[in-house]
């Protein structure tokens, strides 16, 4: 999952995220395949994490647990 912040300036409900109401300055966890979809309307939203951000970290945190355990 990406996220991305609203930098609208008055609320909005959001259908793709189950009609969410989201508040200006809100970080909202969207689909990595839909991040381009928010993004590209940047007088709305900004990138806080980009798709595959999270997903790298945890991959690097578990091969560094498991170089630990085979030391």
């Amino acid at each position: 999952m990406a996220r991305v912040r609203y930098v609208g300036s008055e609320p909005v409900t959001v259908p793709e995220l189950g009609d969410r109401l989201v508040e200006p300055d809100t970080v909202v966890e969207v689909p990595d395949d839909r991040f381009e979809g928010y993004v590209c309307q940047p007088t709305n939203w900004e990138s806080v994490e980009e798709p595959g951000v999270k997903a790298a970290a945890e991959a690097k945190k578990a091969a560094r647990a498991a170089k630990g355990a085979d030391l």
